[in-house]
């Protein structure tokens, strides 16, 4: 594998610099260490200097996640192309709708040999049923199908429902891999000597959007509070500019009323995790959740809903407890049989951290997306 990435330009597009540094940053690492040169190109904030530190190259790109706006997504994809011309990369990997889109346009425009599109789970555009939404979903899937179909473009997808999306839409199944997730770090994530002490602490970790289901896990800690369960629930997570974030005013609501938690952003998920007895996540989709993965490893019990993504590392009765969407009311009732049953607790969160280690881990995602990038690089042939 080492001589195809030797001395070859490799290109990151994503939307925002600290999504690649949380979700990219091993793979990146290993293909500096088989000798890539590694640009990052993203909205470049307050991860540059740790970006250059690593050896990486980076590359301001004006994404704008708060809506559509033709004007300024025209000025994105010039950027972008303007990008490809300048370094002329041997590989482009694109993480996420807009990029995959976006991207792949400008690779086309550019000349850019190789494509690796990743679709990090397919979002807001099919959680939507909005009729511009239909039609925005409906006009990326043509696009995708229309800009995918070369044969040293390739799609990465992270769970079984996308994937058969993705197919339907007419995307060629032969240059379609399914690798689950950004991986976790096995070692940095692990389960504590024992349980905290004191009642139990549920946490979820996410962005607090609406569609991480944050608003009905606030009314399942209503019903649990209004049931006397002893169950805190703590929100760890910032703000986005997602048009589907949860405005400030909200949280401090939350915050008043007492019936859960609001920590804001933490640096220290691993440590959030250790001071747990459970992890919660009623997303309305997802590609693979890293918040579950991370808490799955740290051997923790899973309550997530029953929807593409979430199902993959939750697996009911297994790992974890799965609910329907949008549903309180199941949503209190298996936080609430958790937190009656320390043993239950432990034989799922057993489960949880074996199956992180058998498929979930970082080296099993880098490997297999290395091999992709050697057989594209070595011969256009992916295997």
């Amino acid at each position: 594998m080492q001589q195809p990435l030797a001395g070859r330009r490799i290109v990151f597009l994503v939307t925002e610099d600290w999504y690649f540094w949380s979700h990219r940053l091993p793979l990146a690492r290993a293909a500096r260490d088989l000798g890539a040169r590694v640009i990052v190109a993203a909205r470049i904030a307050d991860h540059e200097g740790r970006l250059r530190a690593e050896g990486f190259e980076t590359a301001h790109i004006p994404f704008d996640r708060a809506g559509l706006s033709p004007r300024r997504d025209f000025a994105t994809v010039r950027e972008i192309t303007r990008l490809y011309r300048r370094v002329r990369p041997d590989l482009v990997h694109h993480v996420a709708v807009k990029p995959v889109l976006f991207g792949s346009l400008a690779a086309r425009l550019a000349g850019a040999p190789r494509i690796v599109n990743a679709m990090a789970g397919l979002g807001f555009l099919f959680t939507n049923e909005k009729p511009r939404t239909r039609v925005l979903r409906g006009v990326f899937l043509a696009g995708l199908r229309a800009l995918g179909r070369g044969q040293t473009t390739w799609t990465i997808v992270q769970n079984d429902d996308d994937r058969a999306i993705l197919l339907r839409a007419g995307l060629p199944e032969a240059r379609m891999a399914t690798i689950r997730g950004s991986g976790v770090d096995a070692q940095a994530f692990r389960p504590a000597s024992s349980e905290p002490p004191g009642p139990p602490v549920a946490v979820c970790v996410a962005r607090m959007l609406w569609d991480k289901g944050v608003g009905e896990l606030v009314e399942a800690a209503r019903i649990l509070r209004d049931r006397g369960v002893s169950l805190r629930i703590r929100l760890v997570g910032g703000g986005d500019l997602n048009p589907a974030s949860v405005p400030p005013e909200t949280l401090a609501n939350w915050a008043d009323e007492g019936v859960v938690e609001i920590a804001g952003h933490s640096a220290d998920v691993a440590g959030e995790y250790a001071r747990a007895h459970i992890a919660v996540l009623p997303s309305y989709r997802e590609g693979l959740p890293k918040s579950l993965l991370e808490a799955a490893a740290c051997g923790l019990p899973l309550v997530a809903t029953d929807v593409p993504g979430c199902r993959e590392i939750c697996r009911d009765g297994d790992s974890g407890l799965l609910v329907p969407l949008r549903d309180p009311l199941a949503l209190a009732d298996a936080l609430a049989r958790l937190a009656a049953d320390a043993d239950l607790r432990r034989r799922l969160g057993a489960n949880a951290r074996r199956a992180v280690e058998e498929e979930f881990a970082q080296e099993i995602v880098v490997e297999r997306t290395l091999a992709i990038y050697s057989r594209l690089l070595d011969d256009g042939t992916p295997a």
